[in-house]
């Protein structure tokens, strides 16, 4: 099953692939550097089967949105998927090759993001929780439900706080009830965290070159709205835009 939903520039778009069918039982080896499922596999136990690797991009960008992508793997039955690593590490064309090879590969797949205005109204943090639940919620729309997360990062933003401090408002609304696990570096080792981080990036980056078309001044077919000092100089000289995080620091240090 296979659904699509597209909204305005910097809103949620996601896509969800969900396959009934089995994977091949494949054992094949990965080459050396390449991420496996042999993490995954020791999250296998009874009433534990489907994983969901988790990972963010965007994070630390000037313009844009955060994104959080998600791929769905069957602990008992999936094989692995050549040439996906951390898309840090891929090349655009490479990344751009392989989303649709992931789509495929895995059980379900979802990409959510926050906009530029989420992110200045609720912070960061939250923003990640509100574009990983959008997600979240679509995998399940598609009628696959993990029984696990594995998230890339040492801190779990995507479930809420147990227990906020007196100033802060309690979390509402549904999100992920699953069982979240950290580890750091999971996209450099986890095959279904590094797919996740291919499925956001690729996603996110088609989001800031059709932003770019729109507002071409700030180079962000290039930078993808990253705080390159191009992208820092043509702030200073214009200001910030619609699409900018304008509760950020977007110029950087003050010269003496």
């Amino acid at each position: 099953m296979a659904t699509t939903a597209t909204g305005p520039k910097g809103k949620t778009q996601v896509k969800v692939l969900a396959k009934k069918k089995s994977k091949p039982a494949t054992k094949a080896k990965s080459p050396v550097g390449f991420p496996t499922l042999d993490i995954e596999r020791s999250f296998l136990s009874p009433g534990v089967r489907l994983l969901a690797g988790v990972d963010e991009v965007g994070r630390g960008a000037l313009a844009g949105p955060v994104s959080v992508g998600i791929a769905v793997v069957n602990l008992e039955d999936h094989g692995l998927l050549a040439d996906v690593k951390d898309s840090k590490l891929l090349k655009p064309e490479d990344r751009d090759r392989l989303e649709p090879l992931v789509r495929d590969w895995a059980v379900a797949s979802a990409v959510g993001h926050a906009s530029s205005r989420e992110i200045d109204e609720i912070g960061i943090i939250a923003a990640l929780r509100l574009a990983g639940t959008r997600a979240w919620f679509e995998i399940l729309a598609g009628g696959i439900t993990p029984d696990v997360v594995l998230l890339d990062g040492s801190h779990n933003w995507l479930s809420p706080d147990l227990q906020a401090s007196l100033f802060d408002a309690p979390a509402t609304g549904p999100w992920c009830e699953a069982p979240v696990h950290t580890r750091v570096k999971a996209d450099m080792s986890c095959l279904s965290v590094a797919a996740a981080s291919v499925l956001a990036k690729v996603a996110r980056d088609r989001i800031m070159v059709d932003l770019h078309s729109e507002v071409p001044a700030y180079g962000w077919n290039e930078n993808k709205g990253y705080a390159t000092s191009g992208h820092r100089d043509v702030i200073r000289l214009q200001g910030p835009s619609a699409y900018h995080r304008t509760s950020w620091n977007l110029t950087g240090p003050q010269a003496d």
